[in-house]
């Protein structure tokens, strides 16, 4: 796996863990037991704590990254042969 690879692999990968992580821990206004303002959605959380989430996606991503490069790297799949027409 090359650079370029790896780092739209990461990349891909660390948006779909982070959509993964938003949810956890949202208490909206509501649930927290305050009064929704005019023009706030009812959903909003009252503490999104937006960068521990990057952060721990960050570390989720990085470990199943890990794992995915020593799967390719070690050959335990091989993509290239199960892609690539009979044949050949």
């Amino acid at each position: 796996m090359n650079l370029v690879s790896g780092l739209m692999i990461y990349a891909i990968l660390w948006w779909m863990v982070l959509f993964m992580v938003l949810p956890f821990g949202v208490r909206t206004v509501r649930e927290d037991g305050g009064e929704v303002v005019d023009g706030q959605a009812v959903s909003a959380p009252v503490k999104p704590r937006i960068v521990t989430k990057m952060l721990v996606t960050t570390l989720i991503s990085a470990v199943i990254m890990a794992t995915v490069v020593t799967v390719v790297e070690a050959d335990l799949i091989d993509f290239r042969g199960y892609f690539s027409p009979q044949g050949q």
